[in-house]
């Protein structure tokens, strides 16, 4: 099958204007309201997350194109990605959540529906195109450390 290079740009543009919307509530509070938390020994530099949040998303985006390129005809592809965009907008609002409401608390509460929305899009890809759900194995691991992050921080700041 050829490659059709506008669904594959448009694939990888919907995942980073998911971290798009995300960054709107996260850069303000990066230097104020989080510079003050409480952080276990492990958080990473702050530095580290938009190149990481950049890979990840540009790799959803390419797994979301493998699934489309399946055909939208097949009801297994549409809901295959009705479930990818409830976890981008789960990983959109996880930001609202925790930078914009200033809220570990509500921030744990969507990354934990986040990392379940992720893994059923992990095994319902892996259904139709393995590269599609092995491309995400790297999000769900960066979204299972962000979790015992997002715990940590909520436990740290009473």
């Amino acid at each position: 099958m050829k490659l059709n290079w506008a669904m594959l740009a448009l694939f990888i543009l919907l995942s980073l204007a998911a971290g798009a919307i995300g960054s709107i509530f996260t850069l303000n509070s990066i230097p104020t309201w989080y510079a003050t938390l409480s952080k276990p020994s492990f958080a990473p530099p702050n530095w580290l997350f938009g190149p990481v949040w950049t890979t990840l998303y540009i790799l959803m985006g390419i797994s979301a194109y493998l699934i489309w390129e399946k055909g939208m005809k097949k009801k297994l592809v549409r809901n295959a990605l009705l479930l990818f965009a409830l976890q981008l907008i789960l990983n959109a609002l996880w930001s609202i959540l925790f930078f914009g409401l200033r809220s570990p608390l509500y921030g744990l509460v969507c990354i934990a529906l986040l990392w379940l929305s992720i893994a059923l899009t992990i095994k319902l890809f892996y259904s139709i195109d393995k590269r599609a759900a092995y491309l995400l194995i790297p999000y769900i691991l960066w979204v299972s450390f962000a979790s015992i992050l997002n715990y940590s921080i909520w436990m740290l700041n009473p």
